[in-house]
């Protein structure tokens, strides 16, 4: 198994220990400078090509970053080495709001705000910004090991993806697809910006349910009062209506009569309109058009006028009266006061509800009616729905399928104008002599439709999800059909957060689908969130935070990619232990100590190579062994075929670990010391061919770890990384070695329990019987009768039909196959005994004080969710360590 790179000369042997760091530092160094990650575009092969999520300029390697990136790395080198021609797209994404903060906050540490620079040289300042602090986590990325071809890095806002954007802007609003007008959005008052409805995050909030009386007077002079509550009763001031349903029986004789506002000296109307519930609290509902979706789309049904109340900074604004001035929060509990003192104020109750907050700086976004640019996006999410429905786009898993549909038909035009400076402006100009709007790619001179020069731009920038909704296009060179174009779009697959879901995929589906006639992938993989360890939200003010960066220093990088892998189960979860990323850190050594082993044997002869294909070898072992890792490879290539990550990463731990080292090693040490050449030759040759495919297989998972180590093996060989990826051999399944293998480490596994039960010193030689009836199994552990009597340290080893058990004999039965070792003179009982007991007090001791703890209700109840959690992990560890210890006590008194 060679590839075609440049030899690798390395002569020095294995460390002792696996040096991480620095095996990282020169193995990404040696990568790049060879530009190992390049895409190729060779005839007649197959392609495979990713886009990466382009994450924010701004941002930091987070845990998010971390597995996402992993997975796809995974797949890129897969794909890679099976000989694809394969591409992964990396760049970054200019995030208007995110980075213009940024830069804000900078100026501001300066006594500067961004009027005090002007647009330009804004614009300036935030480039530089980039230039100087953009790259973090780009460096971060590769850090990690992340196999992109870095010389095609893009940005949102570079020359040809800026180019794209202003195309497909142009070529909308030509189509009738893009339009500006007057309707309700989202507006954060802290951005002064609009946003979209997947930019504004709804999180439950402990709030108050205002319950507000409103006198009713009708034309007959009928007085009575309606009462409508509310968590905002500051909007009140904006009310133009009040509605109820019109099948309501209570207020059938209300129907047209008018309202007096309170605090106002205005009257507003009773309205009918079936959007009201009925069953919900009062069945009468204040209607404040400017501050409320479904406000104003009941307004539009009514002829109701439009009254703000608010400015663009959450301010009271003159409609307010005397409130003018006021910030809406400190308002809120003036009008309450003041609905209190006169009488208005009914009740006020505890209500948790969602609030929706700005994505970016959390603060809690204002309905708010303004004229904004929007996309018509029923057309372009018809044609998405159509391509998930007919399967030319598969999600993965596939209970998202539900999620999707039902978020598309209920899909809201999109609002695309964002009130900011650092973005790709809208191409838009209005012409200051005829007052008509230019729409244009390349900037305009004159106006063409009177010939004046006097043009005016558009203020506001596009939403940023509008330059990546282009991504798999744009940088492959659209509008240009490049030869990246035709050979790499459609992408292979998406991999993502589910919760971008809506933000983006959807998105790049319509565009692709729309300008391209094409998907704009075929897969979509969403992975879940990485949380803790009890399954909650990572967050700073938490304090339970997992940062790659310190994971990657502490473990390495490779330890962190595994333990991500590992728990990266479709439709499941993502709990993360640091305690399972040190696990995972000793799975990585005991695969180097298992090179170690390898190079030892290996290094003696330099003419050793790999067992051919056409060549089966005589011992059991090997065969068996060349039979399980074909049989790993079927599952690892299945589990990255169908994206089940977990599975690929627990079909390698499980034959590294398990077969190969605790069985596989230790099986052919004899083999290896062998005064037979061909026996030793034959342990040779098929340790190298099972350690090369083995070394393959981890490759995508953990790459650096894996290339030291193939750069250590004997041959001329080049970089792992681009040598094939295993293909299982018909030929060498064995399924008659299996079996043997099987009874064989059956029988030594239940003759190693015997002795940890017994807790025998780990040198102390058994005497052991075998009984079994069966002719063939019984000739089968004759024949190696020597293997097992090492493997369990026996000195002695009867193989018989049949025999006696004595009473001071451990015992055990597998298959159909009776294990006795005698224990008489192996163990002082006394002692064990006295040792336990001892040991069984103190735990009895421990786990009754944490047990008294925990019964403490207000322990319970006032600690730290963490410490309560943390007590309780120890009670179950104590009480399973306490259930040992007495399964230990009865064994020994049973000895007596």
């Amino acid at each position: 198994m060679e590839s075609s790179a440049q030899p690798l000369a390395n002569n020095t042997g294995l460390s002792k220990t696996y040096e991480f760091s620095e095996v990282e530092k020169r193995w990404l160094a040696r990568w790049l400078d060879e530009k190992a990650f390049a895409a190729t575009m060779e005839p007649g092969k197959a392609s495979f090509s990713v886009v990466i999520p382009p994450p924010n300029v701004t941002g930091v390697l987070h845990i998010g970053h971390a597995l996402n990136n992993t997975l796809q790395d995974i797949l890129v080198r897969y794909h890679r080495m099976r000989g694809d021609n394969t591409l992964w797209v990396p760049g970054t994404d200019h995030a208007g709001i995110a980075t213009q903060n940024v830069v804000e906050r900078q100026l501001a540490s300066e006594g500067k705000n961004r009027h005090d620079l002007g647009r330009d040289a804004f614009i300036e300042r935030v480039w530089q910004w980039r230039s100087e602090k953009g790259g973090a986590i780009v460096k971060q990325l590769k850090r990690l090991g992340a196999s992109c071809d870095w010389d095609r890095e893009r940005f949102t806002m570079d020359d040809g993806l800026s180019r794209a954007v202003r195309e497909v802007f142009v070529r909308l609003y030509h189509e009738g697809l893009i339009y500006k007008g007057s309707y309700i959005i989202n507006w954060c008052p802290r951005c002064h910006t609009a946003l979209a409805d997947d930019e504004v995050d709804h999180e439950e909030s402990d709030g108050t349910l205002y319950h507000l009386r409103y006198p009713v007077t009708n034309d007959a002079g009928e007085a009575g009062d309606v009462v409508v509550a509310t968590t905002r009763p500051e909007t009140m001031l904006g009310d133009t209506a009040v509605a109820v349903h019109p099948e309501d029986e209570r207020y059938r004789h209300l129907h047209g009569a008018m309202i007096e506002l309170p605090l106002t000296g205005r009257t507003i109307p009773i309205i009918c309109d079936s959007y009201v519930e009925r069953e919900f609290g009062t069945g009468a509902l204040k209607v404040t058009p400017a501050h409320d979706r479904n406000d104003y789309e009941m307004a539009l049904r009514h002829q109701l006028p439009q009254l703000k109340i608010l400015d663009d900074s959450g301010v009271m604004n003159e409609n307010a009266g005397a409130y003018a001035g006021q910030d809406r929060f400190a308002c809120r509990k003036q009008i309450v006061a003041d609905l209190k003192a006169q009488g208005f104020l009914v009740k006020e109750e505890a209500y948790r509800h969602a609030v929706g907050g700005c994505y970016r700086c959390h603060t809690v976004i204002e309905p708010n009616v303004s004229e904004q640019w929007f996309v018509s996006v029923r057309p372009l999410a018809d044609k998405a729905v159509a391509a998930v429905q007919s399967s030319r786009i598969n999600i993965y898993p596939d209970t998202w399928y539900k999620t999707f549909y039902n978020w598309m038909d209920n899909i809201r035009d999109w609002c695309i104008s964002r009130q900011i400076w650092w973005g790709h402006r809208i191409p838009a100009w209005t012409c200051a002599a005829c007052s008509k709007v230019i729409v244009a790619v390349d900037d305009p001179d004159v106006c063409p439709f009177c010939g004046s020069s006097s043009l005016t731009q558009e203020e506001d920038v596009l939403d940023t999800w509008f330059s990546s909704a282009l991504w798999p296009f744009s940088t492959l060179g659209w509008p240009q059909q490049t030869k990246e174009l035709a050979t790499f779009y459609p992408t292979s697959v998406l991999i993502t957060s589910f919760d971008i879901l809506f933000f983006w995929v959807a998105r790049m589906m319509m565009m692709g689908l729309h300008f391209l006639d094409e998907v704009p992938f075929k897969d979509v993989y969403l992975h879940a969130l990485v949380r803790d360890k009890f399954g909650k939200k990572m967050s700073k003010s938490t304090g339970n935070v997992i940062d790659p960066l310190d994971m990657i220093a502490q473990y390495g990088t490779d330890a962190l990619r595994f333990t991500l892998t590992a728990f990266a189960a479709q439709g499941r979860e993502i709990r993360l232990d640091e305690e399972r990323v040190d696990g995972y850190r000793r799975f990585i050594n005991k695969l180097w100590n298992a090179a170690r082993f390898a190079e030892m044997h290996l290094s003696q002869d330099a003419s050793i190579r790999p067992l051919v294909d056409d060549v089966h070898p005589k011992g059991l072992a090997h065969r068996w062994i060349l039979s399980r890792v074909n049989a790993t490879i079927r599952e690892v290539r299945a589990a990255l075929d169908h994206y089940n990550f977990n599975e690929a990463a627990s079909s390698c731990y499980q034959f590294v670990w398990h077969y190969f080292c605790d069985w596989y090693l230790e099986w052919i040490k004899p083999d290896l010391f062998s005064k037979d050449a061909a026996v030793v030759a034959e342990a040779r040759a098929t340790l190298l061919g099972v350690f090369e495919q083995t070394l393959a297989l981890l490759h995508p998972i953990i790459p650096f770890v894996t290339e030291e180590i193939w750069s250590h093996l004997p041959g001329e060989r080049g970089l792992l990384m681009l040598a094939p990826f295993p293909e299982a051999r018909p030929e060498r399944d064995d399924a008659q070695a299996e079996e043997e293998m099987g009874l064989l480490m059956e029988v030594i596994s239940g003759l190693r329990t015997i002795r940890t039960e017994a807790e025998l010193h780990p040198g102390a030689q058994i005497k052991a019987s075998i009984f079994c009836a069966n002719t063939d199994k019984r000739t089968i552990l004759q024949r190696h009768r020597s293997d097992i009597m090492a493997l369990v340290r026996a000195s002695e080893l009867d193989i018989a039909e049949a025999g006696g058990v004595p009473n001071d004999a451990g015992h055990a039965l597998v298959q159909d196959v009776e294990l006795v070792v005698p224990l008489k003179g192996l163990i002082d009982v006394a002692a064990e005994l006295e040792k336990l007991n001892k040991e069984q007090a103190r735990l009895e001791l421990e786990l009754n004080r944490i047990n008294t703890k925990l019964a403490n209700e207000q322990f319970v109840a006032k600690a730290p969710p963490a410490v309560v959690a943390k007590e309780r992990e120890k009670a179950l560890e104590l009480a399973t360590r306490l259930e040992k210890i007495l399964e230990s006590i009865n064994r020994m008194q049973a000895l007596r």
